[in-house]
């Protein structure tokens, strides 16, 4: 279907939806005034209780996910952490890292982490995180040229450092924050919950069908604002 035929069938269905309302087929100078305040005003419908302790919540929802957490309290602990894990799992101590991140001294516990978007060759990918979700155990991405989403997406560990000042409640804190950090949206926005899985065949769970099949968050408590990319 070309675009003016895909146009015309729009219009059609939208007047159909008019006149079952009893109102006219096109919608009206006020309706159009009322959805776009509605929309400007970013109303938020019911969300559960905050927890207590936000970082507690999101490591119990991560793990739930099958990701797998840990905290450390400086920056400068990252390299020798992040060692630490990989050595355990008998993973590579090589792949990339996002831009923003290029500033940590990776080779002082023997890593080699390139700052770069990553290719099919990379095993490990390091990123940061915009913000996380305590209600879901969500990270929260956004692309950039500091902070390119195939580091995230292709390697088959992620491993995510989260600052735990960006853990928010619900998603729609999430948002308030990027409205007002970032202002107009980057081209992606990615919510990561744990690793990438599908059970198509057979009704039968597997893990890095779509992307990473293991993910580790580390939650930064003495926070680095360049963590978030922003």
């Amino acid at each position: 279907m070309n675009k003016v035929a895909s146009d015309a069938a729009r219009r059609r269905i939208l007047e159909q939806v008019h006149k079952s309302q009893g109102r006219g087929a096109q919608a009206s100078g006020i309706d159009r005034e009322a959805v776009d305040a509605h929309i400007a005003a970013h109303p938020r419908g019911p969300t559960p209780d905050k927890a207590a302790d936000p970082v507690l919540r999101f490591c119990s929802m991560a793990e739930a996910s099958q990701s797998t957490t840990e905290t450390v309290s400086r920056e400068a602990d990252l390299p020798g952490v992040i060692a630490k894990y990989l050595e355990s799992l008998k993973l590579p101590r090589s792949g990339c890292v996002w831009p923003a991140l290029a500033h940590v001294d990776w080779a002082s516990a023997g890593l080699e982490f390139s700052p770069r978007g990553a290719n099919d060759l990379d095993a490990v990918g390091v990123t940061g995180a915009f913000a996380a979700l305590a209600e879901t155990g969500t990270l929260m991405l956004v692309s950039g040229a500091q902070t390119p989403a195939t580091v995230s997406l292709l390697p088959e560990t992620h491993i995510a450092i989260v600052p735990s000042s960006r853990i928010v409640s619900h998603m729609e804190d999430a948002w308030d924050l990027a409205r007002r950090e970032l202002g107009r949206l980057p081209r992606a926005v990615n919510f990561i919950s744990g690793p990438s899985r599908t059970a198509d065949i057979e009704q039968q769970m597997v893990l890095g069908a779509h992307g990473p099949y293991r993910v580790h968050i580390i939650i930064l408590l003495q926070d680095a604002g360049v963590v978030t990319g922003v």
